[in-house]
């Protein structure tokens, strides 16, 4: 639920994320240049972007927008380390301010009104990711009449299509998953779902400054939402290549591919990752290095090298006693379980018994309190 309720107020949140800016060729090119750093991780080449653009444009909100989305994706590459948080805002309070500025010597200032609302979705979808539920909620009520406004200013502008292609789809999705959460949504307009993909698609290939944020979300649609593997891979392996330094798409890469049984490609990606890790890559965390082993273990569990499995699965288990500070993470859960699957493989029913009643102890993830109960009972069998 919380996964899907993530989705519904980023799409209340998100309006143009990347938007369109007026024809000025050096405000252009010079975003173009400073996206393509941020997404590969190139913070110091997108910073000297972004500064030189304020410069040469101090009035124009672009440069100062896209300035904080350098502090957006070091705030994603480590996600539970909050020591940009108080930068991100204080960012996004500015563009906010420029706008306000702007919208005060005319309305309909489209640029204003896409930057403004961008600025606003940015600051929900963290507050989001800080379960801060009312003040992400009260981000999106204030980002939507954006989204609006800005589709019948420019209704030709294919990036306002990732604010409304999400919102569609979205709005949609929520309610047919879960019947019970109607009457919170009876005020907020109606979805629809297929809708919403085809705006998302169209605004990934033709959104000057949309099209790689689109593909991004595409990409986690794709992948969690309509179970679409092979799109998601398509999509993960485009964003890789276009990419290399980025490790969200990295790690997609290697996801798709253990979705679909895809082992032999599974395990190289993320031994690749793990040579990342090793090598200081910007993003390859340790949270990073702990999903790749984890899925390591699951390579090598496929191919019955079971002790080589156990490795793995001890290594994620004693990874994550490190890292899951606040409370037990699914690879800490996930792990242990597996490691009592495999002693039930291996014949070692009492190793395996103590496992599945370690993992009654833990917090749920998924469906782990359901398989411990049943393979205390019965023994775990391919």
């Amino acid at each position: 639920m919380k996964t899907l309720l993530a989705g519904f107020l980023l799409a209340l949140a998100a309006t143009s994320t990347h938007a369109q800016t007026p024809h000025d060729s050096v405000v252009e090119a010079s975003v173009q240049r400073g996206i393509r750093a941020v997404y590969n991780l190139e913070f110091e080449n997108a910073e000297r972007e972004f500064s030189t653009l304020m410069s040469l444009r101090p009035h124009h909100p672009a440069g100062y927008f896209f300035r904080a989305m350098i502090t957006w994706w070091r705030i994603m590459i480590d996600i539970d380390n909050r020591q940009y948080d108080d930068q991100f805002f204080h960012e996004l309070e500015g563009v906010v301010g420029l706008c306000d500025s702007l919208l005060d010597v005319n309305e309909n200032d489209v640029d204003a009104i896409f930057f403004k609302g961008g600025a606003i979705g940015f600051e929900g979808r963290l507050r989001f990711h800080r379960d801060d539920w009312l003040a992400a909620a009260n981000a999106g009520r204030k980002a939507l009449p954006l989204v609006q406004k800005a589709r019948e200013l420019d209704p030709s502008n294919y990036d306002i299509l990732l604010g409304t292609g999400i919102y569609n789809y979205y709005a949609e999705v929520i309610p047919d998953e879960y019947p019970f959460v109607k009457p919170l949504l009876l005020f907020i307009p109606s979805g629809d779902r297929q809708k919403g993909l085809e705006q998302l698609r169209l605004a990934a290939e033709r959104g000057k400054y949309a099209g790689i944020e689109t593909s991004y979300f595409l990409m986690q649609i794709y992948y969690s939402y309509e179970r679409d593997y092979p799109k998601a891979l398509e999509i993960a392996r485009s964003l890789h290549a276009r990419f290399p330094n980025n490790m969200m798409f990295h790690k997609y890469v290697g996801r798709c591919c253990v979705v679909m049984s895809d082992w032999q490609a599974a395990e190289e990606t993320f031994r690749e990752i793990i040579s990342r890790v090793r090598a200081g890559g910007r993003g390859y965390t340790a949270g990073v290095e702990r999903e790749a082993i984890y899925y390591l273990g699951l390579c090598a569990m496929h191919a019955r090298q079971y002790e080589t499995a156990l490795e793995e699965y001890y290594r994620c288990d004693e990874m994550s006693r490190q890292l899951d500070v606040l409370e037990q993470s699914g690879f800490m859960v996930m792990a242990n379980l597996k490691i009592g699957m495999i002693y039930d493989l291996q014949g070692k029913r009492d190793l395996a018994q103590k496992q599945y009643e370690k993992v009654r102890k833990m917090k749920e993830y998924k469906d782990s309190l359901v398989q411990a109960e049943r393979y205390l009972k019965i023994p775990y069998a391919e």
